[in-house]
């Protein structure tokens, strides 16, 4: 079992006396004096330690009978880092948890994607949580609901179902729990002028909803993350490897569709100094956790960027690019089965011509979405259109064609599967056999779609030559041995070799 921050009591301390913003999401204090549990970096005078107690979780707090503090707004806080850097079944069960499996599949669905009994499940969680699966699910929901509440006007009983509550009086009572004020109540806090049907806006800290102009039906709010974040390569990645009608970078913003559990949906995605504005239009509101959560990750909002980059600046090679632009995050995705599949798309041609690759198969066979900007057309087609094609059609050289064809065929029927629960090097070596498979596209697939914070691509031409330019060894297998030492954030240590590089991807759009 894991031994989390939590369990450290004088760190704790330390944390929230110095209201450190730093261990948001890490750990919970709850004030046995008042009843409330908060963030660390909580704005309101820190209690006296003999009164806080700390936990894991927000529903671990919840279960305990603490409520929501109303200042620093905890269960908003940027997710536990540690789900994002560990491979083992508690953190596979979280990612999945976030990612809605509970609310969709119950707690045997996420056991079985797991490979494990419920038992099994609910004991992991509760001996390291605190809390079981259901419990983790609940407090997301009511999160959810607390976002729809303070930020449209939609009445009540479609919150409630579109939060994942199975009744209006589910959805009362957990709300009364958690925030000690009904639905109706939460919402008579925010000026009318705030909330917009659909829309409105959501801040990460204090939650204070303010008008927002947007795209009518778009649900407006601030994604918050550890500082420092650099958007340059994060957003420059995804932009300059965007697909034609899949994804778009205008005025300012990266712009997606999304395939989500209940239907599509359309991000927009600006990075600020303080935060991620996120517009999202979706088809149907019961998917909103889900793509807050797929946004997240495909933009590693829950790294511990101090961590990661002291860890890389003890190596005198790397330090000066660390402290030259720190806070570099892993460019992900959102949705793991497109990403393979471009990956694919992608071996031994340029970015230009895997996009347009990638937008040929897109417009030809992707599902047709309405964007009411104008700027997106499809989703990316999904493996079982692609393993249905004539591989005579594909303008690929044969080899590829038989991957890409073998992939999408794998995916498609349920042989291979990329999720957030994979388990990192099971897939790896799967992936690996199959055929046109090298090292270079399994751990790209790795470290941009399966989330390992630790995969390295050595045998990457733009690795090879920023090494070389650096003193660094440049063969795959003295490299590999050198990078030992940035270990486990090698997935890091490849974002700022690739930014000693001109290449667009490294570049924040104008």
């Amino acid at each position: 079992m894991q031994k989390g921050m939590h369990t450290h009591r004088e760190r704790c301390v330390r944390a929230v006396q110095s209201k450190d913003a730093r261990f948001d999401g890490w750990f919970f204090t709850a004030v046995l004096t008042t009843g409330i549990y908060c963030r660390p970096s909580c704005p309101v005078v820190p209690p006296k330690p003999e009164n806080m107690t700390f936990y894991p979780s927000a529903a671990a707090c919840q279960q305990a009978g603490f409520r929501a503090c109303k200042r620093c707004r905890p269960d908003t806080s940027p997710g536990s880092p540690e789900w994002n850097q560990r491979a083992d079944a508690v953190a596979r069960a979280m990612r999945l948890i976030a990612d809605g499996v509970v609310d969709r599949e119950g707690v045997p669905g996420l056991a079985a994607r797991l490979g494990y009994s419920t038992r099994q499940i609910e004991r992991q969680l509760r001996a390291e949580l605190g809390a079981g699966p259901l419990a983790l699910a609940r407090a997301q929901r009511a999160q959810t609901a607390r976002l729809l509440i303070e930020t449209t006007d939609l009445p009540m009983a479609e919150i409630a179902f579109a939060a994942g509550f199975s009744s209006i009086r589910t959805f009362n009572d957990t709300v009364r729990e958690v925030f000690a004020l009904s639905p109706s109540g939460l919402r008579t806090r925010v000026p009318v002028r705030a909330r917009t049907t659909g829309g409105g806006r959501l801040t990460g800290t204090q939650g204070t909803p303010s008008a927002s102009p947007g795209t009518p039906g778009a649900l407006c709010l601030r994604l918050p993350f550890r500082a420092p974040l650099n958007p340059d390569n994060l957003f420059g990645h995804l932009a300059a490897t965007a697909v034609p009608g899949v994804e778009e970078w205008r005025d300012g913003a990266y712009r997606r569709t999304l395939r989500l559990p209940y239907g599509h949906g359309i991000a927009a995605l600006t990075p600020k100094p303080d935060h991620i504005a996120c517009r999202l239009t979706l088809g149907d509101l019961r998917d909103l956790p889900v793509a807050i959560s797929r946004c997240r990750r495909m933009l590693d909002l829950d790294a511990d960027p101090v961590a990661i980059d002291d860890q890389l600046r003890t190596d005198p090679f790397l330090a000066s690019l660390v402290d030259k632009a720190p806070g570099r995050r892993v460019p992900r995705t959102v949705d793991e089965g497109e990403f393979a599949l471009r990956a694919v798309l992608g071996q031994q041609v340029s970015t230009a011509a895997a996009r347009t690759h990638a937008g040929r198969l897109a417009a030809a066979h992707g599902e047709p979405v309405d964007d009411p900007e104008g700027g997106l057309s499809h989703l990316f087609p999904a493996p079982e259109a692609l393993a249905a094609l004539d591989p005579e059609s594909l303008a690929m050289p044969r080899t590829r064609r038989t991957t890409l064809l073998t992939l999408a065929r794998q995916l498609g029927d349920g042989t291979l599967h990329l999720g957030v629960e994979s388990d990192w090097e099971e897939t790896r070596a799967r992936l690996l056999a199959l055929p046109g498979f090298g090292p270079w596209t399994a751990d790209v697939i790795a470290m941009r779609a399966l989330g390992d914070p630790d995969a390295f691509l050595p045998t990457d031409l733009g690795i090879r030559r920023a090494a070389q330019e650096l003193g660094l060894p440049s063969t795959p297998a003295a490299l590999t041995a050198r990078a030992a030492a940035w270990r486990p954030w090698r997935a890091y240590a490849v974002q700022y070799l690739w930014a000693t590089d001109s290449h667009p991807i490294n570049f924040l759009p104008v």
